[in-house]
């Protein structure tokens, strides 16, 4: 690094931004330029409950029916707004890029950071990789759905070209930073709000028909059975009802964008744990009225379950509007989708930027383009290992569900284990905690998060349809058992021996005191002198 880098970072007072940044051990380099808003419009844009909605309508009329996708709303909202309230207290306690795996390094005893911020930061690498291709190739699905309408017949080789070119499209825009992105990023939060009431509005105005309140919150349906014997006949009611929250639990994902973005952010200890619950929160709302919306305006139950459009949603809107009225919704449905996507690869693009930052990738990653004051090169390893792992869907849908299932189970246990390490070394979280935290509720919601969290990652390997054979079978075991086996397998054999958790670049360049990295000094009694930024991030506390 260059003489006169180092002059630039002290030549002037920072902000408070940046000293809390720089207390962490890091050079302010991305463009600083997103407020509170456009932090929770990243993550209200990647959760796209209009996305999860949509492409998971048909789980869930199928796996327990309306009683269980409007009552399941309501208690999965309640339980990840657990978990999105301990992420938000460690993100305002260390608002950096990594996210999880940096809560995860700072949290554990210095014996065990390095440790187990490689475990985590592989677990949300990968869950990163499999929710952008999960929500791109849905969209890439919906076109030929649409596409269909009139006449159009899809292959595989036609999926896979939709989804090139999605993906190429999100990379471009996000290579012209973040500067660019806020225009979409605004545009994005009116069609997922705005958009979405008037679209339920209006099919629930137009429906010939509703039905009652005691279908859409009462009828159970089972449709689990591939040869007509689902589980409620083979196990119980019961094990339907708890594989079927999945859909929900699968669309709101995806909040510790926020905190990736919290390098771009200003005031981040505060802004960015504030977007991971809004975005939540808001969503958790949004969500709920869309399905139920939905649920009322359902014309023929069974027509819909087994919609020769291939798709409930879209079969809705036909019997709704009719065929022209239809195209219409889904184009602003397919909109929604295309910008959750576009959001998923800038999160993907700053967690990888970060990773590499530390040395959990190779170096070569760790560059930010100065004329855009984005990680360009970031951008487009999200772009190519979203295209790699959406080529099994060529030969077997079947590994394409193993495959995309890594996403939400990789990136709740990335989300779970710093919180439950936060439980259990909460005096470590205490000495560090941000200006947002919950006082004394803080480690009773972390044991509930994290109680949660265990829960789903339970309720993910168990089988969906019966009878179980390779066609039916629920292969996230598999897919989470390679990438722990993937993940400590490394660990010995390369990264013990040369990844030493985030690394302080500061201290290396002798810009501020050694102790905040030192790994022997690093407990709970800190030193009482305090550098520059800490004593600026103090002001700001008060």
């Amino acid at each position: 690094m260059s003489t006169e880098n180092k002059t630039t970072i002290t030549s002037h007072e920072p902000t408070a931004d940046e000293a809390r940044l720089r207390e962490l051990g890091y050079k302010e380099e991305l463009s600083r330029g997103m407020g509170l808003i456009h932090n929770f419009g990243v993550s209200f844009s990647i959760i796209s409950v209009i996305t999860g909605g949509t492409t998971l309508f048909e789980y869930g009329l199928t796996t327990g029916g309306p009683a269980v996708m409007t009552i399941g709303w309501i208690i999965v909202s309640a339980f990840t707004g657990t978990v999105a309230l301990g992420m938000a207290e460690i993100v305002s306690a260390v608002p950096a890029s990594g996210g999880p795996y940096h809560w995860a390094a700072l949290l554990a005893p210095p014996k065990y950071s390095a440790f187990w911020a490689w475990m985590v930061g592989w677990f949300n690498f990968l869950g990163q990789v499999a929710v952008t291709t999960g929500i791109t190739f849905g969209l890439a699905q919906l076109i030929s759905t649409a596409a269909s309408l009139d006449g159009y017949v899809a292959t595989p080789g036609k999926t896979i070209a939709i989804y090139i070119a999605l993906l190429i499209s999100h990379g471009v825009v996000n290579t012209f930073g973040v500067k660019f992105l806020k225009y979409f990023n605004t545009l994005s939060v009116t069609l997922h709000s705005l958009g979405i009431f008037s679209l339920c509005v209006a099919t629930l105005a137009k429906a010939p028909t509703h039905q009652s309140g005691s279908f859409v919150f009462g009828k159970f349906y089972d449709g689990t059975g591939v040869d007509g014997v689902g589980w409620s006949q083979r196990a119980s009611p019961a094990y339907v009802a708890v594989i079927g929250i999945l859909q929900a639990q699968f669309t709101i994902t995806g909040f510790d964008a926020s905190a990736h973005m919290s390098e771009e952010t200003l005031n981040s200890a505060r802004n960015a744990p504030l977007g991971v619950i809004m975005s939540v929160g808001i969503s958790a709302i949004f969500g709920f009225f869309f399905i139920v919306s939905m649920l009322f305006s359902i014309q023929d139950f069974d027509n819909t379950v087994a919609s020769p459009i291939g798709q409930p949603v879209f079969q809705i809107f036909v019997d709704v509007f009719g065929t022209a009225g239809a195209k219409v919704l889904m184009a602003l449905v397919m909109l929604c989708v295309w910008h959750c996507g576009l959001f998923s690869v800038t999160s993907n693009s700053r967690m990888y930027y970060a990773f590499a930052r530390d040395g959990g990738i190779p170096r070569f990653f760790d560059k930010i383009e100065p004329r855009f004051s984005a990680p360009v090169r970031t951008v487009w390893l999200a772009v190519f290992l979203s295209f790699l792992l959406a080529l099994p869907s060529l030969g077997s849908s079947v590994a394409y569900s193993a495959a995309t299932s890594i996403a939400t189970i990789g990136l709740y246990m990335s989300y779970g284990l710093p919180i439950l390490l936060m439980v259990i070394y909460h005096d470590r979280f205490l000495s560090i905690r941000g200006p947002f935290n919950l006082g004394r509720f803080s480690r009773i919601n972390g044991v509930i998060a994290a109680g949660w969290v265990m829960f789903i990652t339970i309720v993910f390997c168990l089988p969906a349809l019966n009878p179980v054979d390779s066609q039916t079978l629920n292969y996230t075991p598999v897919a989470v058992g390679i990438i722990f086996v993937g993940a400590l397998s490394s660990w010995f054999s390369f990264a013990k021996s040369n990844f030493k958790g985030p690394l302080n670049e500061l201290i290396q360049e002798g810009i501020i005191p050694s102790y905040t990295l030192d790994s022997e000094a690093r407990t709970d009694e800190k030193p009482d002198v305090k550098t520059e930024a800490s004593q600026k991030v103090q002001e700001v506390a008060e």
